[in-house]
């Protein structure tokens, strides 16, 4: 007789990836902008390796480089009205 087959656990899910470089609005290129969390001192920065464009944000510990990204998105299209 032979024993009963055991089943396969469920594959895990890969959590998403949250990107950390970005596309720089000032010189257009892409993954050239890199987002630095200190969650320390609570600051968030944004920088273009290409352009030296820099931008900070106050963060909190819920914050992702995305949100800090956005915000000088915001930042620059409310300069630009």
């Amino acid at each position: 007789m032979g024993k009963r087959k055991s089943s396969k656990p469920p594959p895990k899910k890969v959590a998403p990836k949250i990107d950390t470089m970005f596309t720089c609005p000032f010189c257009n290129h892409d993954k050239a902008v890199i987002a630095k969390m200190d969650h320390l001192t609570e600051k968030g920065l944004v920088l273009c390796t290409i352009c030296g464009q820099k931008f900070t944000s106050e963060i909190t510990h819920l914050s992702e480089p995305i949100d800090v990204y956005s915000e000088w998105i915001d930042a620059c299209e409310e300069a630009n009205m």
